[in-house]
């Protein structure tokens, strides 16, 4: 994948980092998934499509609401990372597709909700939002979500990014603050905010989590060669050492939207 606005416009792909990302991305802390159902995500019997998938980590964690999962993912190697995942533990009904968010091929009004988790920013965001109006059910619900993790007020990742921008010199995907909403323009043709929610949460990794998590980001797994890969490992693991405990709570922001669809495609 290429988009001019993404790292100068280099080329990345999610699918080489797969095996990293199936151990790896499965990071969202479980009040995160407490709140979406409380806000109306995960009730048993809604069809639920979660598009720009990854390995399912959102169905994974919601199967058990009793929601039917569609994961879906413009890369035929995360999708297959997680079917694994979802047959290693057993969990039956969720369904796979590769596609993009542009173009899924499902049928008009399948889905009582639409979830894209930290993946919005990769889709042209009206033909995504129109292909989800598409597929929603009057009035279903849109929920986008997003995690970042906040360098300005975390010693350790300010110090990862600028490990990361050593190896990935226009890597953007740094230099994140608290965010501030204002309604997308996307949004105002065919969608009404229900809820939006914003939290600071404190995530902990032991070191090889925290490495196998940024190995797994846009800037190094998913862009560099395995020879790079490997030196950025070595080098940040020896950078790592001078904190004298292996578990790391790390600063983060989690930030939910959920959108009401308004209008019939």
């Amino acid at each position: 994948m290429k988009l001019d606005f993404i790292d100068n416009g280099n080329e990345f792909d999610f699918g080489r980092t797969s095996e990293d990302y199936a151990k790896f991305r499965d990071i969202y802390p479980k009040n995160m998934y407490d709140k979406l159902i409380v806000f109306g995500i995960g009730k048993k019997g809604q069809k639920i499509l979660d598009l720009g998938s990854g390995t399912a980590v959102l169905p994974v964690n919601m199967y058990h609401t009793g929601a039917e999962f569609t994961a879906t993912d413009i890369s035929e190697n995360q999708i297959e990372f997680g079917r694994k995942i979802a047959k290693e533990r057993k969990l039956d009904n969720i369904n796979f597709k590769v596609c993009s968010a542009e173009n899924t091929g499902f049928e008009d009004n399948t889905f009582d909700v639409v979830t894209a988790v930290q993946c919005f920013q990769y889709f042209n965001a009206d033909k995504a939002t129109k292909e989800i109006r598409r597929v929603l059910k009057p009035d279903g619900l849109f929920c986008k979500i997003f995690m970042d993790w906040l360098p300005f007020e975390d010693e350790v990742i300010g110090e990862m990014e600028n490990h990361v921008l050593k190896y990935s010199p226009d890597w953007n995907g740094c230099g994140f603050e608290k965010f501030r909403y204002s309604y997308p323009d996307w949004a105002e043709n065919g969608f009404n905010i229900e809820t939006i929610h914003s939290y600071d949460v404190g995530l902990e990794f032991s070191k090889e989590e925290w490495i196998g998590r940024i190995k797994s980001c846009r800037g190094i797994g998913a862009s560099l060669s395995k020879e790079r890969i490997t030196e950025f490992e070595n080098e940040y693991r020896k950078r790592l050492e001078k904190y004298d405990t292996d578990l790391l709570k790390l600063k983060h922001q989690i930030h939910i939207e959920i959108y009401k669809s308004t209008k019939a495609f």
